[in-house]
């Protein structure tokens, strides 16, 4: 996940791509503007994107 250098006061990639993989049985971090993560479950991979457009959504 990328999030431009000038929104990362709103939007820390390393925090939200880590909760979006848990929800696929994986684990994510990183910077604020640049993070990497990996899921187990690829049949979950609906649930972690629908995870991190409600994070997004809620900023």
């Amino acid at each position: 996940m990328a999030v431009p250098k000038p929104l990362t006061d709103r939007f820390h990639a390393g925090k939200i791509i880590g909760q979006a993989a848990a929800a696929a049985g994986g684990r994510g971090g990183g910077r604020p503007d640049f993070a990497q993560a990996g899921g187990k479950d690829a049949d979950k991979l609906a649930d972690a994107l629908a995870t991190a457009r409600r994070l997004l959504s809620q900023i």
